[in-house]
C-alpha cells in the first residue's frame, strides 16, 4: 500500500490550550478519510498545518514527493476582481494564459493570431480542458463563466472552489467542511463523484449521511490524541462506544486499586518510604491516571418551550419577487400546531426570504400574515450572531436577560446559562470575535433557547455545529413542545425531526411533500425514472411510426426528377457562393462589392428554400 502522508509526533496549542498532542498516522494511497471531533478540538487547525497554511509546535509532516494535493478552505479566499474562469484555472497557468490568448484572437479577428492560438491549444490539449471546465461548472449550477467571484454567494463561490480543485486533478484532496453553504442537490453530485472518483481525501464534515457514503476510514480527536477505525461512519459509532465503555472500565479498575494502595500510603511508616519506592512511585502513577475523564461534556439543552394556542399562522394569498425572480405566488398555508416542517430547494430559490416574511422581517408584495397571540418566535440565523463582536460573551448575554427563567420556573444566571452550552468561566470572558465557528453557533443557540420561545424557526442550523452538538440538538427537537420551521441541507438531520417538507422549486412553486427527505428522495427517484421510461416509450413509438410513414410514402417519379434537379440547383448555388465569397475577399470597388453583397443574399434565400424542400423530399428516398 503507498503512503501518501505520514503526520509523526505532531503537537499544536494556542497558549495553554493543548489542541493534540504528539499524534501520529498516515494516509494511503485509496484512502477515504473523514475527520471527526468536537468543536475547539482542532480538526480546521490539523488540515490547515497539514496544507502548509499553519506550524505545529513540533513533530514531522511527510507527503510522498511525486503527488498533487488540492487543499479546500471552509471559506476559500479569492483575489477580488477574479472572474470564474480565472479562478478555475488559476491552478494551471499554462493552460489559462492559451485560452486566454486563443479567447484574445477571436476578438481582433486577425486569422494568423487565431491560426497560431487553435495551434497551441491543440499542442497543449486546451480543447478537452475547456469542455471539462464548463461541464463540470454546469453541473454546479455555475452558468456565468465571466462574472466575478465576489458577485457570488457563498455558496457559489465554494462552488466554484471545488470546481478548481477538481479540474486541477489532484492525487490527494484535503477538504475542510466541503458541504457547508451548498444545497442538497449539489452535496449530492459531490458525494457521487467522490464515490466514483479515485483521489484520496482527507476531509473534515459533520453531514453524517456524506460520511457514511464516501468514506472507508474515520480518524478521531479525543483527549488530544488519535483514534484510527477501519469503516463508514455508521462501523465507528459502533467501535468508539465500545472503546469508551472499556475504558470506562479499566477506569473503574484503576480507581478500585487507587483506593487499596491509598490506604496502605496512610500505614506506611516514614522510615520504611526507601524500601517501598517502587510502591509509593506505582501509587502516585494511578493517581494521575486515574484522573483522566472519558465521560462525555456535552451541551446540554433542556429548555422548555413556553405555551403556544390552537392558531399559529395563516398565509393567505402571499406574493413576493425580486425584479424576474419569483419567491411566492399567491401561496396560501394554514400552519398546524406543534407541526416541524423541513424546507429545502436550490440556492436562490427564495427558502430563507419565506421565513424572514413569515416573521415581518421582509414585506410581502401582496397578501397577508395572520400570526397567532400566542405565538413567540425563536430565530436562530444562518448570517450569525448579530452581537457586538467586541463585547465579551458574558457581557452579550447578560445584555439580553440578566436573570433567564427557563423549565417550570428555574432561575439560571447568565453564567450559569452559558455553562450548559459549554462555556466555561473562562469561556465567557472570551471577547466574540475571537470565537470559532462552533462557537459562535453555540452561543447564538443559548441566545435564541434563553427566550423559551414556542416557534422556532432554524435557518440552516448545522453548519459549523460538530456531529455531537447536532446529535443533542436533534434529540430536544424531536421532543420539543412546540411548532419548528428549519432550512437545512444535511440530510440525515431532517430525516430525524420533519414531518413534512416544503420542496421549493423555483419561480414560485412550492411542492407540499409528507414526509422527511429520505421518503422525498425516494420518490422522485421513482418520479424521474418513470419520466425516463415514458419517454423512451414515446421515442421507440415516434421512431415506428416514422418507419411506417416511410414505409407508406413512396417517392412519386414527378418527385424524384424534383429531387434530382433540385440536387443540381443546390450544387450551382453554392459554387455561385463560393465564388462570391472570394470577390468580398479580393476586390476593393464599393459598386462591385454591393452588387455582389445583393446577390449574395439573394442566394442565401434561395438556398435555404430549396434545402429544406430537398431535405421533404430525401425522406422519402
Amino acid at each position: 500500500m503507498t503512503s501518501y502522508l505520514q503526520i509523526e509526533n505532531l503537537t499544536k496549542s494556542y497558549g495553554d490550550r493543548i489542541l493534540f498532542d504528539s499524534i501520529t498516522f498516515g494516509v494511503n494511497e485509496g484512502d477515504k478519510i473523514g475527520l471527526i471531533a468536537k468543536n475547539g478540538t482542532g480538526k480546521s487547525t490539523l488540515l490547515s498545518i497539514i496544507s502548509g497554511k499553519e506550524s505545529p509546535d513540533s513533530g514531522k509532516i511527510t507527503f510522498r514527493t511525486d503527488i498533487k494535493t488540492g487543499y479546500l478552505e471552509q471559506k476559500p479566499q479569492f483575489t477580488p476582481g477574479t472572474s470564474i474562469i480565472e479562478a478555475c484555472f488559476g491552478n494551471n497557468k499554462e493552460i489559462k494564459q492559451i485560452i486566454e490568448i486563443y479567447e484574445t484572437a477571436l476578438e481582433s479577428g486577425d486569422t494568423k493570431a487565431i491560426n497560431d492560438a487553435m495551434q497551441m491549444m491543440d499542442a497543449a490539449n486546451a480543447w478537452d480542458y475547456e469542455d471539462r471546465f464548463k461541464q463540470l461548472l454546469s453541473q454546479l449550477d455555475i452558468s456565468h463563466f465571466t462574472a466575478k467571484i465576489e458577485s457570488l454567494s457563498g455558496g457559489q463561490q465554494k462552488r466554484v472552489a471545488l470546481a478548481g480543485l477538481i479540474l486541477d486533478n489532484p492525487d490527494l484532496l484535503i477538504l475542510d467542511e466541503p458541504t457547508n453553504h451548498l444545497d442538497i442537490k449539489t452535496i449530492e453530485w459531490l458525494e457521487n463523484y467522490l464515490k466514483r472518483s479515485k483521489v484520496t481525501l482527507l476531509m473534515v464534515t459533520h453531514d453524517r449521511y456524506f460520511l457514511d457514503r464516501v468514506c472507508n476510514k474515520i480518524i478521531e480527536i479525543d483527549m488530544k490524541q488519535i483514534f484510527s477505525y477501519d469503516g463508514n461512519y455508521d462501523y465507528y459509532l459502533k467501535k468508539r462506544a465500545e472503546r469508551i465503555n472499556a475504558l470506562t472500565g479499566e477506569l473503574e479498575k484503576i480507581k478500585n486499586t487507587l483506593r487499596k494502595e491509598q490506604e496502605w500510603m496512610r500505614r506506611q511508616p516514614q522510615a520504611r518510604a526507601g524500601k517501598a519506592k517502587f510502591r509509593i512511585d506505582a501509587f502516585y502513577d494511578l493517581k494521575e491516571r486515574s484522573k483522566v475523564r472519558f465521560d462525555e461534556k456535552n451541551v446540554d439543552i433542556s429548555v422548555k418551550s413556553s405555551y403556544i394556542g390552537s392558531k399559529i399562522f395563516e398565509a393567505e394569498h402571499i406574493s413576493k419577487r425580486y425584479g424576474d425572480v419569483v419567491i411566492l405566488d399567491d401561496f396560501n398555508y394554514i400552519f398546524a400546531r406543534y407541526e416541524k416542517l423541513g424546507i429545502v430547494g436550490s440556492n436562490g430559490v427564495g427558502k430563507s426570504t419565506f421565513i424572514k416574511m413569515l416573521q415581518g422581517l421582509v414585506e410581502a408584495d401582496s397578501g397577508k400574515w395572520n400570526v397567532g397571540e400566542t405565538v413567540r418566535f425563536g430565530y436562530y440565523s444562518q448570517e450569525g450572531i448579530s452581537f457586538d463582536n467586541n463585547k465579551k460573551v458574558i457581557d452579550a448575554i447578560t445584555e439580553i436577560a440578566e436573570d433567564i427563567t427557563i423549565n417550570d420556573g428555574i432561575h439560571y444566571s447568565p453564567m450559569q446559562f452559558l455553562q450548559h452550552f459549554l462555556f466555561s468561566p473562562a469561556d465567557q470572558q472570551k471577547y466574540i470575535h475571537t470565537l470559532s465557528g462552533g462557537e459562535r453557533c453555540r452561543l447564538q443557540l443559548a441566545a435564541v433557547l434563553m427566550k423559551s420561545p414556542n416557534f422556532l424557526i432554524l435557518d440552516e442550523p448545522t453548519n459549523d455545529l460538530d456531529i455531537v452538538t447536532l446529535g443533542i440538538l436533534e434529540e430536544y427537537l424531536s421532543t420539543f413542545k412546540g411548532c419548528l420551521i428549519v432550512i437545512s441541507h444535511d440530510r440525515f438531520f431532517l430525516d430525524n425531526i420533519v414531518d413534512h417538507l416544503f420542496v421549493f422549486q423555483g419561480n414560485g412553486v412550492i411542492k407540499d411533500f409528507p414526509g422527511n427527505y429520505s421518503d422525498y428522495r425516494s420518490w422522485l427517484d421513482e418520479y424521474e425514472k418513470s419520466l425516463r421510461e415514458n419517454a423512451a416509450t414515446a421515442t421507440d413509438n415516434t421512431s415506428k411510426t416514422r418507419s411506417r410513414q416511410n414505409r407508406k410514402e413512396k417517392m412519386s417519379y414527378k418527385e424524384k426528377l424534383e429531387f434530382e434537379a433540385l440536387t443540381e440547383e443546390l450544387d450551382k448555388l453554392n459554387e455561385e457562393k463560393d465564388a462570391l465569397e472570394k470577390v468580398f475577399a479580393t476586390v476593393c470597388d464599393p459598386d462591385e462589392i454591393l452588387k455582389a453583397s445583393q446577390r449574395f443574399e439573394d442566394i442565401k434565400q434561395l438556398l435555404d428554400e430549396k434545402e429544406m424542400r430537398w431535405l421533404e423530399l430525401s425522406e422519402k428516398a
